[in-house]
């Protein structure tokens, strides 16, 4: 009864439970000691105690080990004197231990059974937007805390916006210096100093993940102008942009004023002025840096003001010049309309389950270069859409209300037509902030769809408990999990809550 459902998963009724009791501990060794130590916390929280940590086995006890195998797998057995869980390295040892988490939180006594998994893609992402509204660093790392409970793997920090810019560089104080103060709605602004930045890839890779930091453009740059008015084009007002106004408040954005509405598509930097990719040559270079993942992300969406022609320009020049700094690029599906990317740039879809407007063709560009997909299809990953008509968080644009189920009945191999597992990395649940303003609606919004995204990103497409039936049943079992944990999530009318 976990979320996500394991590989395999086999149950011996006939033999003797697992039951762990007030002198169960926990046995490590040197290599799985910090595993241990977080297990003695997560379990502590779960089931109210403390547990003892230590080498000699007994009956009882819980034994973790390391023994090389697939990248982030685990095993986990139980009998009637031991429940072990032997990692394929050490991020399958802590998959592992969640698991082990959510079946001791439901019952001290855990059938004899063996438990087989590994993920499906190798990449499992969250994004969280800290620039429509800015998060510090302890609602940042709570949110790793509560998605790496789900097997994700990666955190996409969305860092600017036109509504402010969000990292500290040593390069360009000036960026935080004048862009940094505003938020949607007139909200209060922040930054991310480097200290912080560097606490968050921190606690991130402590919970094996990574972070995948984004400076967007060519659009989606007013705040940029804040501080390099020279480097950005005057807004774009478009019909679109006018209804948005019209629709949110917010006042049309003007040059050299922060914005603090909710339309896109109206900015640009000046893409052919050499000056633009200086500074953003200075910006990748040091973010890179700061940044030990493999991925830095160009953004690219929603250009909707920019020349096709400056556009590919844009995002070629981008995606090269990241490339060039040892990273691996990753843009929004717009970006393959363009046919010189760096090679091996990855392209994140965002469209809808049902490809409109030609984003399935631009998404499969990325797999005839010979590169693959990231999969966040805004109508059922997109967790600020409103969970139903009455939330009073979230947006409606994509298809909106998305409920629990529309949120799980969805597959990643068949959104786009000729993209199968092998062309896919992954898949990413986004949460855009335009309507959340504290860690409380982080978790709002965000729980229990993404627990959804969570099993359809590891679990397998074939798993017998791979069904709505089921996955109903399963989440509505951690509700009180979920809230010794502190987690303020939305208790949807779909599921049956413990």
């Amino acid at each position: 009864m976990t979320v996500p459902v394991p590989r395999s998963q086999t149950i011996d009724a006939a033999a003797a439970p697992f039951t762990f009791t007030a002198t169960s501990r926990i046995v490590t060794a040197p290599e799985t000691a910090a595993t241990a130590e977080f297990a003695a916390r997560a379990l502590a929280d779960a089931i109210g105690r403390t547990i003892a940590i230590v080498e000699d086995p007994a009956d009882g006890d819980i034994v973790l080990e390391i023994a090389e195998g697939p990248a982030e797998s685990y095993t986990l057995s139980a009998d009637a004197t031991t429940l072990r869980i032997v990692g394929g390295d050490a991020a399958g040892l802590f998959y592992g231990v969640q698991t082990l988490v959510q079946l001791l939180a439901a019952s001290r006594t855990i059938a004899a059974q063996t438990i087989a998994d590994a993920p499906r893609f190798a990449y499992r992402g969250v994004m969280l937007d800290v620039a429509r509204h800015f998060f510090d660093v302890a609602a940042v790392t709570g949110y790793i805390d509560r998605a790496a409970a789900l097997k994700f793997n990666a955190l996409h920090l969305h860092l600017s916006d036109d509504q402010g810019w969000r990292i500290a560089l040593d390069s360009h104080p000036e960026l935080v210096e004048k862009a940094s103060d505003s938020a949607i709605g007139g909200d209060a602004g922040g930054f991310f100093t480097k200290d912080d930045y560097a606490r968050i890839v921190a606690h991130a890779a402590s919970r094996h993940m990574i972070v995948v930091p984004e400076i967007d453009g060519p659009g989606h740059t007013h705040a940029l102008g804040l501080a390099h008015p020279e480097l950005v084009e005057a807004p774009v007002i478009t019909p679109e942009v006018a209804e948005v106004v019209e629709a949110f408040g917010g006042g049309m954005p003007q040059p050299g004023a922060p914005y603090t509405g909710l339309a896109v598509g109206f900015s640009s930097v000046k893409i052919r002025d050499e000056a633009t990719y200086g500074l953003l040559g200075d910006v990748y270079r040091e973010l890179a840096a700061m940044t030990p993942g493999p991925y830095l992300h160009v953004g690219g969406d929603e250009a909707l003001g920019t020349d096709p022609s400056d556009y590919a320009h844009y995002v070629t020049r981008v995606t090269r010049m990241v490339a060039d700094l040892g990273k691996t690029p990753i843009a929004w599906h717009e970006a393959g309309a363009s046919a010189e990317l760096a090679p091996g740039t990855i392209g994140q879809y965002w469209g809808f389950v049902t490809p409109t407007d030609g984003m399935d063709e631009k998404a499969r560009t990325f797999v005839r270069n010979g590169a693959r997909l990231i999969l966040s299809p805004a109508d059922a990953a997109y967790l600020d859409m409103k969970l139903d008509a009455d939330s009073t968080l979230g947006l409606t644009w994509a298809n909106g209300p998305t409920s629990v189920q529309d949120s799980y009945g969805w597959d990643p191999a068949d959104i786009i037509d000729g993209v199968g597992d092998d062309d896919i990395l992954g898949v990413e649940a986004p949460l855009w902030a335009e309507t959340l303003r504290t860690a409380a609606d982080l978790d709002a919004q965000a729980f229990p769809r993404i627990a959804a995204a969570a099993e359809i990103a590891w679990s397998p497409a074939d798993a017998p408990e791979r069904t709505w039936g089921s996955f109903r049943t399963r989440v509505g079992a951690l509700g009180a999990l979920w809230r010794s944990q502190g987690i303020v999530f939305t208790a949807a009318p779909e599921i049956d809550w413990v």
